[in-house]
């Protein structure tokens, strides 16, 4: 089957799906590709060879995520809203694989804007698998999920087999959760009634370069707080615990599951199987930072304005990834958060002057 690549680049083959499982250079769409994680899989198709088109709308997305793959002749970058893109169409038939990563996100967007979640979410999720039933051609597509989907299971490790539950208790915030859900549920139905292969990531916590704390995401945010010997701001107690794992990792594992054409449609959990508390987090960030900052808690309520409740516990089992992959982490927790200072400290060079470094330990030290 032949496609030509729309647009004003010159005419090339589409590669089959047989012509990817031997090594030939594809065709990567990415919706939401100016975002943190989106960024990350620009970066790692473009250093194969493969040609990567992206749409963002740039609500989150930041353009200068992407500025030095500007002048790359496999690079094209479209400033659009998913919703309304009107050429979305002939980008999904050009596409050998797409990364659906375009929606809201970050606990702070999510409770100003819930009717936004809901419909770009659902709805753009939607518009994506109907243009690729429609074009004919089945790419691989990988669909972005939550551990929010898991709701308020507090299991020791969450497994993609468990029954999901959302609660209304969680105020707005419960209308992500639901979006991800109808998200799986659609990339489920498609594969399902139409053949097109989809692989459903649940994300766990994912940091890294690139990761903003603007919309409450917490990693970054403590990282300028301690460089700038600011209070370290811990939302309620601190017990609540989280599993991080380095974007850098998740794109290696999207790209590990996608690459397994021909097989069922998959559910799996994408992250790092430590658990760490939020408040050990915070002394780990001000230790590795050698911060003078003090922690600091605030009441849900006053962080997020509404009767909010908050997830006690977030670990992934990762059992299924690894069987279907051999996915083996490269990034500890430490070392992310010692780049991550290193970057922010680039930041404030006045730090570095005034004698305060990153505390650098043994790597033995620093294991996942």
């Amino acid at each position: 089957m032949n496609i030509t690549l729309y647009g004003s680049t010159p005419a090339t083959t589409l590669v089959t799906a047989d012509s990817v499982l031997q090594g030939d250079k594809m065709h990567v769409l990415v919706t939401g590709g100016a975002g943190f994680i989106g960024s990350h899989v620009v970066a790692l198709h473009l250093a194969r060879g493969d040609q990567v088109h992206v749409v963002d709308d740039l609500s989150t997305g930041v353009r200068a995520n992407l500025l030095e793959y500007e002048g790359s002749p496999n690079f094209r970058f479209d400033e659009a809203d998913i919703l309304t893109w009107g050429r979305l169409d002939r980008a999904v038939a050009w596409a050998d694989r797409i990364y659906h990563l375009a929606a809201v996100v970050g606990v702070y967007r999510v409770l100003a804007e819930p009717t936004k979640v809901l419909a770009t979410n659902i709805a753009g999720c939607e518009r994506l698998l109907r243009a690729a039933h429609d074009g004919g051609w089945k790419p691989q597509i990988v669909i972005a999920s939550s551990s929010e989907v898991y709701g308020h299971n507090n299991e020791e490790v969450l497994h993609e087999d468990q029954d999901l539950s959302v609660s209304t208790r969680a105020g707005t915030r419960w209308g992500y959760s639901v979006s991800k859900i109808a998200d799986e549920a659609l990339g489920l139905s498609y594969a399902q009634r139409f053949g097109i292969p989809a692989v459903i990531a649940r994300f766990f916590n994912t940091i890294g370069p690139r990761q903003v704390g603007r919309y409450g995401m917490v990693v970054p945010r403590f990282v300028a707080q301690a460089v700038a010997d600011e209070p370290i701001t811990v939302f309620g107690g601190g017990q609540q615990t989280r599993s991080f794992c380095d974007a850098r990792d998740t794109v290696v594992a999207l790209d590990a599951l996608a690459s397994r054409i021909g097989a069922d449609t998959q559910v799996v959990n994408v992250g790092n199987d430590r658990e760490i508390s939020i408040l050990e987090l915070a002394e780990l960030v001000i230790a590795r930072a050698g911060s003078h900052s003090e922690i600091k808690h605030v009441a849900l309520q006053e962080a997020y304005g509404e009767n909010f409740e908050d997830i006690r516990r977030r670990r992934p089992a990762l059992d299924k990834l690894r069987a279907l992959t051999g996915f083996k982490h490269q990034y500890t927790l430490e070392r992310t958060i010692d780049e991550l200072i290193a970057i922010e400290r680039q930041r404030h060079p006045k730090k570095e002057r005034d004698g305060y470094r990153p505390l650098v330990r043994p790597e033995s030290q620093c294991a996942a």
